[in-house]
């Protein structure tokens, strides 16, 4: 199995120029070299999410939102034309559907009874990897971070359990998609 690795705390992404933007609003055929240059690093990333059997997004909450380079990343893979079209009924996506599993790892506490905060990254990355067509998407927010490490050692484990219970869930899911009807 290959594994693609991108980390964007170590290689963030530049953030998308005017360039970038017209030509990824401009139809296909208007694009000189100078667009298609402009389209390069997106064309990339998107080749990754093409190439992927299945996506990990690992990432903290910023703020209660997605940190800036998960931002600028998202910006440079929902291209319209490329990974989604629109029509009148909405947006449809264009990448293949294939499991994705978001780990979010966040300091203070957004579950009840002791919620203190609302998540605005969840139902954010549900919605924009939707959009690209990617709807097997399963969330584990691990909360409470900054609150010492019995809660480290808490969410260190309920990690370990979900991880296993997706790995499970995967291969099954894999299994009956090799059966013959």
């Amino acid at each position: 199995m290959l594994i693609t690795e991108r980390d964007l705390s170590q290689w963030p992404p530049p953030y998308p120029d005017q360039t970038f933007v017209e030509a990824s609003l401009m139809a296909e055929k208007e694009r000189g070299a100078r667009e298609l240059a402009a389209l390069t690093y997106s064309e990339t990333l998107i080749a990754e999410l093409e190439a992927a059997d299945l996506i990990v997004i690992d990432t903290p909450m910023h703020n209660f939102i997605v940190p800036s380079v998960l931002k600028t990343w998202v910006d440079y893979v929902a291209r319209p034309g490329r990974t989604f079209r629109s029509t009148p009924e909405g947006k449809v996506g264009l990448l293949s559907d294939r499991p994705v599993f978001t780990i979010i790892a966040c300091g203070g506490s957004f579950s009840a009874p002791s919620a203190e905060q609302t998540d605005f990254l969840t139902p954010y990355l549900h919605y924009v990897l939707a959009t690209m067509g990617l709807h097997d998407v399963s969330s584990l927010r691990l909360e409470n971070l900054r609150r010492g490490a019995v809660a480290i050692e808490r969410a260190e484990a309920q990690l370990a359990a979900w991880i296993v219970d997706q790995a499970a869930s995967w291969k099954k899911r894999q299994r009956s998609d090799c059966r013959i009807a």
